[in-house]
């Protein structure tokens, strides 16, 4: 592929890839799927769990392995590109994808889906930190890199956000196996379109890929998320207690041995940058707060509220639509004010729109939902955009995949952290409310498990037990709701006062950079 340079007064020639925006149309698509693909699961896993038999805890790591893998090797993955190529390792990760997705579509026993969903991991972590950091070398002019990743970041919002849309529609029409079988045509047009048009890029001088480090990165991460969602689904126990002191360890290990080494799998100087310790916590952080809420909205629009599948994915659009149009004028709103004040007002804006949900109600309108939702789209839209272009400029273009995957990896663990911490308020409110008398003990039981237990379980019952029992479970989830609520809103509105310190006069580049060649 040919390019073209121009150059402007007082500035270096900076390189201009022709059908560079198509390129990123390629990369957008990957994101969309891999944000798509772990949204989608939730709808699907009553057909899964109806059809596979599973047992409870196989149900639990059908749900969970997917994210404890890709969580495990972003890192290692982000390194493994900047040292074969990104784009090399984006088209070997996305034909897997497709490959996997037709293995999860038609397993036919839950451990051949807990291997599936496992391989999906793997190949997921491939194509995350890729298509940032082929952003990073395919943009040379920062303002267009800004509102490349604009873009980028707004199709992963919108991915979550469409998950539920095409699932709901999908499982309304088709057995639960099409919600995997719609990667296949998007993956066939990523390779084809993504073989032509993309540029490889990689470090010139990578060294050599430490297998040590990588077991050290996979072990301690899936080891600490572990941890964390054993503790919040079954409390404090001496199985999450071992296993989140073996990930510890593990971590810390890594870390001492990035040190050491003359090329690391993850260079440790990159946290000395104030902006890219800053994002990177903001971040997490942010995820953090958000993840609990998403996590149980769905529940609340379809097992208190009534609503279809299909029905609750287009009401939780509002959130994808204001992430796209903010993540496209961020990087633009930024120059002309400042970093530290668009993360951290949009981060205010989230914590904001949370806090309005402590007033939430069984018989909440949707014009409200609809407001905080949008409210959140565009905080998220502009703090995540703004935070991903300050860890991108922050480093060499060399080290861009490893950049990119630690921001990845404070995605996956922050949302671990949520579900885990926000969703152990919800569970421990909800697990309290009082059954009426003449509850049957097992109706009891199963209606004490969760919100969907409490659904199944008053089928069969008579309607004087059912409605009293249905309306006590759907109450308490409220309540829990409400606090879960509260308790994001501090975090967002704390990490917003932390970012203003943490990005105090952090830029985005606004100039353009020497064209390599």
């Amino acid at each position: 592929m040919t390019s073209t340079q121009q150059r402007t007064p007082g500035t270096e020639a900076v390189e201009y890839r022709p059908g560079r925006w198509l390129a990123l149309s390629v990369l957008v698509l990957a994101v969309l799927l891999v944000a798509v693909d772990a949204t989608v699961l939730g709808l699907a896993t009553p057909y899964i769990s109806e059809d596979l038999k599973p047992s409870g805890n196989q149900l639990l790591w059908i749900g969970d392995v997917y994210s404890f893998v890709i969580a495990g090797l972003l890192v290692s993955m982000g390194s493994l590109g900047d040292r074969i190529g990104r784009k090399r390792l984006l088209l070997i990760g996305a034909l897997a994808f497709g490959g996997v997705s037709v293995l999860n579509a038609y397993a036919t026993t839950p451990e051949m889906m807990i291997l599936a969903r496992a391989l999906l991991g793997v190949a997921g972590a491939t194509l995350m930190p890729s298509t940032l950091a082929l952003i990073r070398n395919l943009f040379h002019d920062p303002r267009e890199r800004s509102l490349a990743v604009g873009i980028w970041g707004a199709m992963a919002s919108a991915g979550t956000a469409v998950g539920p849309v095409v699932g709901g529609f999908l499982l309304e029409h088709f057995w639960w196996g099409s919600v995997f079988l719609i990667n296949l045509p998007v993956m066939a047009v990523l390779v084809v379109v993504g073989y032509k048009l993309l540029p490889e890029s990689k470090n010139p001088k990578p060294g050599p890929w430490d297998l040590i480090s990588v077991v050290l990165s996979l072990v301690g991460m899936v080891s600490v998320v572990y941890a964390i969602k054993e503790a919040a689904t079954h409390g404090p126990n001496g199985v999450a207690g071992a296993t989140g002191v073996l990930g510890v360890v593990a971590l810390v290990w890594f870390v001492r041995r990035q040190l050491t080494l003359p090329a690391p799998l993850l260079d440790m100087r990159l946290f000395r940058h104030r902006g890219f310790s800053g994002a990177v916590l903001a971040d997490l952080l942010t995820i953090l707060g958000l993840s609990g809420l998403v996590f149980f909205l769905s529940q609340f629009l379809q097992l208190v509220q009534g609503r279809r599948p299909f029905e609750a994915g287009l009401a939780e659009l509002p959130a994808a639509v204001g992430a796209v149009v903010a993540g496209l004028v961020a990087g633009r709103v930024a120059r002309r004010y400042s970093v530290r004040s668009v993360v951290a007002l949009g981060l205010a804006a989230i914590g904001l729109a949370l806090a309005a949900l402590t007033v939430l109600s069984q018989s909440t309108g949707y014009p409200m939902l609809g407001a905080v939702l949008l409210m959140v789209g565009v905080g998220a839209g502009f703090s995540f955009t703004v935070t991903a272009d300050v860890i991108l400029s922050s480093v060499p273009k060399e080290q861009a995949g490893s950049a990119s995957a630690v921001s990845e990896t404070a995605y996956e663990l922050g949302a671990a952290l949520g579900i885990a911490l926000l969703g152990s308020i919800v569970t421990g409110v909800y697990r309290d409310f009082t059954v009426p008398a003449g509850t049957p003990a097992d109706v009891s039981s199963a209606a004490h498990e969760s919100l969907g237990g409490a659904v199944e379980a008053v089928r069969g019952l008579p309607p004087h037990t059912a409605e009293p029992l249905l309306a006590a479970a759907q109450e308490a989830f409220v309540d829990g709701m409400r606090i879960a609520a509260g308790a994001g809103a501090a975090v967002l509105l704390a990490t917003a006062i932390a970012a203003w310190f943490l990005l105090r006069g952090q830029k985005l580049e606004d100039g353009v950079e020497r064209a390599e060649h």
